[in-house]
């Protein structure tokens, strides 16, 4: 059974991932040729204008180097994977539904931030406000304002897809640039769909979440981002 952790710090390290990050998705895109003579920048810019819904699935991995008596020439070494699915709606609608190893639901209304823990049988709920304006999860499920919180700096070509890396503004008007957890942020684009992102924080571990069988543009209803709690439900509300 999993070990029962504070539910703050299990939205907060959701949020991180992807939400809106993540967490991940995709893009009106003229052909698959043009994509690719397109620059990284160029084809995320695109992504987030065009895309005005999505759903995929998700592989999120948490890295991290080997230890001193471990073999160095392994590589970062894998010690969580979860996956599952998303949905997103612009603007700041998304669903992140971790579904291995273990059932867990992110949900932004555009109003409110929910997660659920089905093991648990708790909702912890907050207000959405600034928390999502310039996180990862912005980039995907956010506005379409990608350069307004984000410098884009074209990075290498690697396993398959052309990198970019996102630098915080360094506007002291935007209160959350300084509060992102992550020393860097890297976006795989590959004929003009995010199909990876890789977050890096001050301590050197790495989260990769790659995405998969992405849907664009998808008609989804009304309620599709409704959360109701199950009777008998433990609900917390953080201000």
């Amino acid at each position: 059974m999993r070990s029962c952790v504070a539910l703050p710090n299990k939205a907060v390290i959701l949020q991180r991932f992807f939400s809106a990050a993540c967490l991940g998705a995709v893009i009106l895109f003229s052909s698959a040729a043009n994509s690719q003579s397109e620059s990284g920048a160029d084809q995320l810019r695109q992504f987030v204008r065009n895309s005005k819904t999505a759903e995929g699935d998700f592989v999120q991995q948490q890295l991290r180097a080997p230890k001193a008596n471990e073999p160095q020439d392994k590589g970062l070494k894998v010690v969580r994977q979860t996956q599952g699915h998303f949905v997103f709606q612009r603007p700041g609608r998304f669903i992140w539904d971790t579904q291995k190893p273990y059932e867990q639901k992110l949900i932004a209304d555009g109003k409110q931030l929910i997660l659920w823990d089905k093991d648990l049988n708790q909702a912890t709920i907050r207000p959405a406000g600034q928390a999502l304006a310039a996180t990862p999860a912005a980039i995907l499920f956010g506005e379409a304002s990608l350069d307004q919180h984000f410098d884009l700096v074209e990075g290498e070509a690697r396993l398959g897809m052309q990198w970019v890396a996102l630098s915080p503004k360094k506007d002291p008007n935007v209160k959350s640039s300084n509060d992102l957890p992550y020393t860097k942020i890297s976006i795989g684009m590959a004929n003009g769909l995010p199909k990876a992102l890789e977050l890096i924080d001050g301590l050197g571990s790495v989260v990769l979440v790659t995405l998969d069988k992405i849907q664009l543009n998808v008609n989804l209803p009304a309620n599709r981002f409704t959360f109701t709690p199950p009777a008998g439900a433990e609900v917390l509300r953080l201000n």
